[in-house]
């Protein structure tokens, strides 16, 4: 597979619509985004890639603070190139994969290092498995997490709004994301802080409410795991 560019976006609220002769690759770091493409249209988060093949016209539109890779190729993997589905999710890999080609990319233009980036992506990308449409329950539930990242999503109110029992709910959120809903959880909340950090004047004790901590040192502390850096390294 040649990727040909990987490239960091962001896109407006206002609906756009295009088509390109080439494939390309969604994959939000911050944020989501609404798309239609072929047989879908809805969300697409972290954690998920949207694969818009050649010649597919589509539409869209985001929250401007949202971030995403987008990477445009000519050619793509085989199990990529036959999935069935227009939006997959990623490995825990992957996702940290892109995570670091925006540090990268935002850092420096050295064309040695993205070429070997490249590499470790298209291996990446063609070790995901995309034949099976995954669980519109498990889908539901994303969308709810997503809606308000300040809520306390509880194991029971997520098995719930999946109709599972708790254990069923576990297994299949894990078997669709890789992750359990609570890591998925905590991901996402601090790619959205790191997000308002960077690209807003917010306070640092407002940041952590919106993403569902009361406690502004307990916030700081979860941000430095995820990280490794605090919250005040990301403000101006």
């Amino acid at each position: 597979m040649l990727i040909e560019h990987f490239s960091i976006r962001s896109y407006s609220k206002q609906l756009k619509s295009h088509v390109h002769q080439y494939h390309q690759l969604v994959l939000p770091l911050h944020g989501t985004i609404n798309i239609k493409v072929g047989e879908y249209a809805g969300k697409v988060n972290i954690g998920e890639c949207l694969i818009i093949k050649a010649n597919q016209i589509h539409d869209f539109n985001s929250e401007q603070a949202a971030r995403f890779i987008v990477v445009d190729t000519f050619d793509l993997p085989s199990n990529i190139l036959s999935c069935c589905n227009e939006k997959i999710s990623i490995s825990s890999s992957l996702l940290a994969l892109i995570q670091f080609i925006e540090t990268q990319l935002n850092s420096q233009a050295n064309t040695e290092i993205e070429a070997s980036i490249f590499v470790v992506f298209n291996q990446l990308l063609a070790q995901l498995p995309c034949l099976n449409k995954r669980d519109k329950r498990i889908e539901k539930v994303l969308e709810i997490i997503n809606q308000d990242l300040a809520h306390n999503h509880t194991i029971d109110e997520l098995s719930s709004h999946a109709c599972l029992s708790k254990t069923q709910f576990k297994i299949n959120f894990k078997k669709s994301m890789d992750i359990t809903s609570q890591a998925y959880i905590t991901q996402c909340r601090m790619e959205k802080a790191k997000a308002l950090l960077i690209h807003t004047d917010t306070p640092i004790s407002i940041v952590a409410q919106k993403v569902g901590y009361q406690n502004a040192s307990a916030f700081s502390r979860k941000f430095k795991i995820h990280f490794g850096d605090s919250p005040h390294s990301y403000t101006s």
